[in-house]
């Protein structure tokens, strides 16, 4: 997150100046028992850590020193990937090259991590948010890192950080409890081994990354998304190709990533990537496709347009590159895409800004998605899209287990979707949508499976139609059908802001085949993802019955009454389709048996 002039405000009351900026505080474990045993000895390895911090680790991750402790210190950084890598380096260095003391013991950090508005002051900097990176850096043990989850929000799991959610933490002197998460170091495979590998099963695998501004221009930062996502919708239309989403391959914006890493991480062949700078009513766009197993590139070229044409309903800039990428890996061109993008660069923007925070952890964020998609569907009621989205926001808070009139839920839900397929029969995102809400919230599973296999059939690489799709099938028990469908949406989606909903319901899909062992290792990864899922932990409680584990059992399901204190058996029954079949008759009974009224 880095601080602009446009971010600089005065605050009247105060009469500093004010701007967002991510502040690490770490602390030095039990500093105060050490120096009793050991004083000379903690303040010569302290002062040791603290000048290799200064001229070393705040540099090589654009860190500044915003205070020394004593027996701790204050940094403020740019982003929070950098952050979170120098707490990560300053815990390794204490832990592996900091000599231990005379009676052998070895020092230990504790870090916590926020983002926030800060006030900046002549030395220091002030504010609630500096005060509670502070009180954050106690919920953390010897060598860990604790963040909230304004923090966790600017973080791609797995890429940068290896996230665990801690729950919701009451931290002293604050009112309300803190969601909190526990940082690891970045994970480099995925966190739930497969054997299987569901990417060959199409012809050509391909991710399509946000292209970079050469002007950073922020005027115009939109376009680089703009461009993406018009090329992906055209890839998309074709059955040959398997598209990554555009939550996934658009972790990579602004990334020094390699080539390698990119198809590593998302498991595909070919990377499509580029710039563009913008002069007047102009833009110029280079692009390139990557054969990332190969290592070369196998097509570039650069075009010149007027980048109004990238709001056209058929944007011509966006379709020309994506018709050369299919002219390359397929023998003929896939069809042209019929989403039609807003008609306005502003308002696009706004769209993306909704679409990212509905997939956030902060309640508020997910709460003002909500209204700027429903903002940008009064002002373009001819446009599918925000229509398309909010239908997804509604299925969303009922995964969130944020609302118990199910029936409200699935009709404002369907109204959204109706009206996008109104303006767009050919919108797969609504028919997925609608089929969710058909085999959960209506529970009518043949209808719901009706609108999932048509939004498959429209968009091969519509990831929630192929999740949605499983875990019908394994409340039906078609056990190799619900699995095929299931790692063919991971597939589609490596890296999510929903990762912990595929894995769940991975999870569910194992189940129902009886691969209880699985199941498990799904759902305990979900859950370390999002603890407060209910979903996840039904299936859990259901899967340790079933491997003769009831005290593991049991334990989930205090887990679950920790935090739905009111919740019963019934309520699950009343809910869910699931228990119209065998599948949701067996998580009903171990729920009993576990503890669940």
């Amino acid at each position: 997150m880095s601080p602009s002039a446009n971010d600089l405000l005065v605050d009247s009351g105060m009469g500093l100046p004010s701007r967002y900026a991510i502040i690490l505080v770490i602390d030095l474990v039990e500093s105060v028992l050490l120096m009793q045993e050991d004083e000379a000895g903690v303040i010569q390895r302290w002062q040791a850590f603290s000048t290799r911090a200064q001229q070393m680790t705040l540099p090589r991750h654009r860190g500044r020193l915003v205070k020394n402790l004593g027996d701790g210190l204050m940094a403020e950084f740019q982003t929070a990937a950098e952050a979170v890598s120098a707490a990560t380096d300053m815990h390794e260095w204490m832990a592996k090259q900091c000599e231990p003391l005379a009676n052998g013991e070895r020092l230990a950090l504790r870090a916590g991590l926020h983002a926030a508005k800060i006030f900046d002051g002549v030395t220091d900097i002030y504010g609630i948010g500096v005060n509670l990176a502070a009180r954050v850096c106690t919920l953390a043990e010897a060598g860990e890192t604790v963040a909230t989850a304004q923090l966790r929000d600017l973080l791609s799991d797995t890429l940068d950080a290896d996230i665990e959610d801690l729950g919701d933490c009451h931290l002293k002197h604050v009112d309300r409890p803190v969601r909190a998460y526990r940082l690891g170091p970045a994970l480099h495979e995925s966190s739930v081994p497969t054997s299987r590998s569901y990417a060959s099963t199409l012809q050509a695998s391909i991710a399509v990354i946000p292209f970079t501004n050469l002007l950073a221009d922020k005027e115009f930062q939109g376009i680089g998304d703009l461009l993406a996502d018009g090329i992906i919708d055209s890839l998309s239309m074709s059955p040959g190709l398997r598209v990554v989403s555009r939550l996934s391959s658009g972790t990579f914006k602004a990334r020094s990533s390699s080539l390698a890493e990119i198809a590593n991480r998302l498991d595909v062949r070919h990377v499509v990537s580029g710039t563009y700078a913008v002069s007047g009513a102009n833009v110029t766009v280079a692009a390139e496709l990557a054969d990332a197993s190969e290592g070369h590139i196998l097509w570039s070229s650069r075009i010149r347009g007027k980048w109004r044409d990238l709001l056209a309903p058929k944007s011509e800039l966006a379709h020309e590159f994506a018709d050369a990428v299919h002219r390359k890996l397929l023998e003929t061109a896939a069809s042209r895409a019929t989403t039609r993008p807003l008609p306005a660069l502003n308002s696009y923007e706004l769209f993306l800004g909704g679409i990212s925070m509905m997939h956030r952890a902060s309640a508020d964020d997910f709460e003002l998605s909500r209204r700027l998609l429903e903002s940008l569907a009064e002002r373009h009621p001819r446009v599918a899209a925000p229509h398309a989205w909010l239908g997804k926001w509604y299925v969303l808070r009922t995964i969130q287990g944020a609302t118990d009139d199910l029936a409200k839920a699935a009709s404002v839900a369907l109204e959204h979707t109706q009206r996008a397929l109104d303006l767009e029969p050919a919108s797969a995102l609504s028919l997925a949508i609608e089929g969710f809400v058909y085999c959960h919230l209506k529970k009518d599973l043949a209808t719901g499976q009706t609108r999932l296999r048509q939004a498959s059939a429209i968009n091969p690489s519509e990831g929630f139609g192929w999740l949605f799709y499983a875990v019908a099938k394994a409340f039906e028990g078609t056990s190799d059908e619900a699995l095929e469908a299931g790692h063919r949406a991971l597939s589609l989606s490596p890296i999510d802001p929903l990762r912990y909903y595929y894995e769940s319901l991975m999870g569910s899909c194992e189940f129902g085949a009886g691969n209880f062992a699985e199941a498990i290792c799904w759902c305990e990864a979900s859950r370390r993802r999002n603890r407060q899922h209910l979903s996840t932990l039904r299936i859990l409680i259901a899967a340790y019955a079933a491997t003769g584990q009831p005290e593991q059992a049991s334990a989930v399901a205090q887990a679950l009454l920790r935090l739905r204190p009111g919740y019963r058996v019934s309520t699950y029954e009343a809910n869910s389709v699931a228990v119209l079949y065998p599948f949701g008759q067996r998580i009903a009974r171990a729920m009993r048996e576990a503890g669940i009224p």
